[in-house]
């Protein structure tokens, strides 16, 4: 698959198909690789593919710096490419400007990613053109949800603790939100202060609102790549807070983000049968 891609990236820059491939190259060491913009058809060779691709490199092209260079084919995997679609669907890139190179993927990690171990889009949803041979859906090997269940069997107060205890450990780096694909406004919310919505503290109030109101901002739009968990340098289990919403937005509109790049978004529609128990 290495050869693959590397060939297909440096066609479609010698044919000026795209004016840069968003790809992975090695790292610092071998366990280790890292997101890399080939602009010359020559330096495809750098290009990788292996069981350490964890980033999702749909963050990149919503980036002023990335969008100025043309063009882009990137590299997509399963949840990359679900974030291509939500993107699409939010006008935020048009389906013709952008070349996907789509990837079958097993998981990353190892052992397994826990994301990887309850996934089931090992095929991505979107693509121009599949690398390498299709993966069809299988069972999740663990269940997506059990750490919600697990949290959601805990008793009001101590669910408040656990979450009081979470966030205390922030210290605003923000790059939860540098590294998730769906984050994408010019200006965030946290940095506007006139009026200040979220105080920039890192403190239990400041702390608490602004992962509030990011889990919020991203329900019915999170695709579960786990970049944001991962990214976090105090652990802190974003993708939890992440899950139950997502779990809430599925039971109550039958939505799945990511799937469908022609799928209305649950919360940018409307419906005469949603359920409105919430408002009652």
């Amino acid at each position: 698959m290495i050869d693959q891609i590397q060939k297909r990236a440096a066609e479609l820059l010698t044919q000026k198909q795209v004016a840069v491939v968003i790809g992975y190259e090695q790292g610092s060491e071998p366990s280790r690789v890292r997101p890399c913009f080939i602009t010359k058809p020559e330096d495809a060779k750098r290009l990788v593919w292996n069981k350490f691709c964890f980033h999702n490199l749909a963050t990149y092209l919503t980036r002023d710096e990335v969008m100025k260079l043309g063009k882009p084919a990137i590299i997509a995997k399963g949840c990359d490419s679900r974030a291509i679609v939500c993107l699409i669907q939010e006008a935020q890139l048009k389906r013709e400007d952008v070349h996907i190179l789509g990837v079958a993927c097993e998981g990353v990690g190892e052992p397994l990613a826990a994301k990887c171990r309850a996934c089931k889009v090992n095929t991505p949803p979107l693509c121009d053109e599949l690398i390498g041979p299709k993966i069809e859906p299988k069972a999740a090997q663990d269940d997506p949800l059990a750490e919600v269940k697990a949290l959601d069997g805990k008793s009001l107060d101590e669910r408040w603790a656990f979450w009081q205890k979470e966030f205390e450990r922030c210290f605003r780096c923000y790059a939860c939100r540098q590294a998730c694909p769906l984050c994408y406004c010019d200006r965030c919310i946290v940095e506007k202060n006139q009026p200040q919505w979220i105080e920039t503290s890192a403190h239990q109030r400041g702390n608490l609102a602004w992962h509030i109101i990011r889990a919020f901002h991203l329900a019915g739009r999170c695709i579960g790549c786990g970049e944001c968990e991962r990214a976090c340098p105090m652990g802190i289990k974003l993708t939890l807070l992440n899950k139950k919403l997502a779990k809430e937005v599925e039971a109550h509109f039958q939505y799945v983000p990511g799937l469908d790049v022609e799928a209305e978004p649950a919360l940018a529609a409307f419906r005469q049968e949603d359920d409105e128990e919430f408002i009652r």
